[in-house]
């Protein structure tokens, strides 16, 4: 709902965020389809909640999860990015209510989990790809399509992300397409005892907890494109909503199909296995297209992640926790420097196996949302009368509240990584409190230049207000 209390709304600057009016802003439908491959991009992946915890568990675990979790984050990530329409985005609300100490060390979590999360993509399409090409399965040929992928989708962000929310739409009506067809194919094979298999004795918690996270998150990252959106304070609420129901039905009614059409051998249910029941149930055309889709639905998620990222790089400069070169733009109003170390981040990652990937940016991800939630909570605290163009409709009491299940389950995603994982990413957390002195030293000595973009409010209080129509 509208914000109706202007009791704080005597804003330091009642704007949205810097805007290059010759660059085209995102609607909606670009935005519904940036979200959905923020998040998900479709069924590739889910695989796993399967061979983890048997039909029964990975049906529920996508129709309760998204209660649990996606939907307080996309709640938060509307109220929160519609308070602070710019591209810092979570940076920017973590800063306001914890400082920007504790803005900057979201900031670096947030865009190491997004990187490792995309190093993911160029896994997951070589994995479904070398069931056709088994050259791709290692070695050289392996190396070499990876960084083959990753420059050609890297030099899509490079020309626009316009064009990237356009392409978002044809690829996703492309890599959804084949299981509406494969569902009306299976009618006459579903037999519904199969979705209500369960052993609760050998269920792979770990596992299962961890595909369900990673395929129902980062519903925040759209936040750190708020400044590139059409009117972000009417527009980005209602993305989500859309958004939210897009990614479950993407989840959930494949896994009915592939669970109720064919007997479940919870061992062959690992990433691509979906190419195989396609073929089992409509034969080698419906193999090849899930294939393509997979193939482009990861191009999908792997160029929205890195507008995210790269964008977010962009924001942390305009607000001077970044050099200022990070929030420089090229002739088609994406951010250069960001691209390019964002796709570096890629590269450096895509050795980890896809376990591996999941459990790390999961970790940082989660210390990342925890200090979402906390500076949700402190600014409904501390102002609760701040103008808020969306508004969750819950008060002070019911915003804590939400929050509760979601922490408990970060703690538990935590709680249940490996020894390794939790080593580096500790050792990335370290990382992040000691870059961020450092380059407060090289900002002193003015051996870098930083500065804060003179179209911004002051920061604090930061509480914008969006333009309206």
């Amino acid at each position: 709902m509208r914000g109706q209390d202007d009791a704080e709304s005597t804003l330091l600057g009642e704007h949205s965020s810097p805007k290059l009016e010759k660059f085209q802003k995102v609607s909606i439908i670009p935005l519904v389809f940036l979200i959905f491959y923020e998040v998900s991009g479709g069924p590739f992946g889910v695989e796993d909640s399967v061979k983890a915890a048997g039909p029964l568990l990975a049906l529920l675990g996508f129709l309760l999860f998204p209660v649990i979790w996606s939907v307080p984050e996309a709640l938060i990530t509307a109220e929160m990015g519609t308070m602070f329409p710019e591209n810092g985005g979570y940076v920017v609300w973590v800063s306001s209510a914890l400082g920007p100490y504790w803005g900057f060390q979201q900031g670096w979590m947030k865009w190491l989990s997004g990187v490792i999360d995309n190093a993911l993509y160029p896994v997951l399409f070589l994995d479904y790809v070398k069931l056709a090409i088994p050259a791709l399965e290692g070695g050289p040929p392996r190396i070499i399509a990876i960084l083959a992928i990753t420059v050609a989708l890297t030099y899509m962000n490079y020309r626009g992300l316009t064009i990237v929310g356009w392409v978002a739409i044809l690829l996703g009506v492309f890599s959804l397409l084949p299981f509406v067809v494969m569902g009306f194919i299976a009618i006459p094979r579903l037999e519904p005892s199969r979705w209500v298999q369960v052993d609760l004795g050998n269920v792979d918690w770990g596992l299962y907890l961890n595909t369900l996270f990673w395929n129902l998150n980062y519903w925040d990252s759209i936040s750190t494109l708020a400044g590139e959106v059409d009117n972000p304070c009417r527009t980005l609420p209602r993305a989500l909503f859309y958004g939210v129901i897009l990614v479950v039905l993407s989840y959930f009614f494949p896994l009915l199909i592939g669970t109720g059409a064919l007997p479940v051998n919870r061992d062959e249910w690992s990433d691509g296995y979906f190419s195989n029941i396609a073929s089992i149930i409509g034969g080698v055309w419906l193999r090849t297209w899930i294939q393509g889709a997979s193939a482009l639905s990861n191009m999908g998620m792997f160029v929205a992640e890195m507008s995210s990222d790269s964008f977010q790089l962009l924001g942390m400069a305009e607000r001077g926790m970044l050099p200022e070169f990070f929030a420089k733009r090229s002739r088609y109003g994406t951010p250069l420097t960001g691209i390019i170390f964002s796709a570096s981040g890629v590269i450096l990652l895509s050795w980890l196996s896809f376990q591996e990937i999941v459990a790390a940016e999961n970790f940082l991800y989660c210390f990342g949302m925890i200090m979402e939630f906390v500076a949700f909570v402190k600014l409904r605290v501390k102002h609760p009368e701040a103008a808020r163009p969306y508004k969750i409709p819950i008060g002070t009491v019911g915003s804590i509240l939400m929050c509760i299940p979601p922490t408990v389950l970060l703690l538990v995603v935590v709680a249940l990584a490996s020894h390794k994982v939790m080593a580096l990413s500790l050792l990335a957390v370290v990382v992040g409190l000691v870059l961020e002195p450092c380059l407060r030293y090289t900002e002193k000595k003015h051996w870098v230049r930083f500065s804060i973009s003179s179209d911004l409010p002051e920061f604090y209080p930061l509480y914008h207000q969006c333009n309206e129509p």
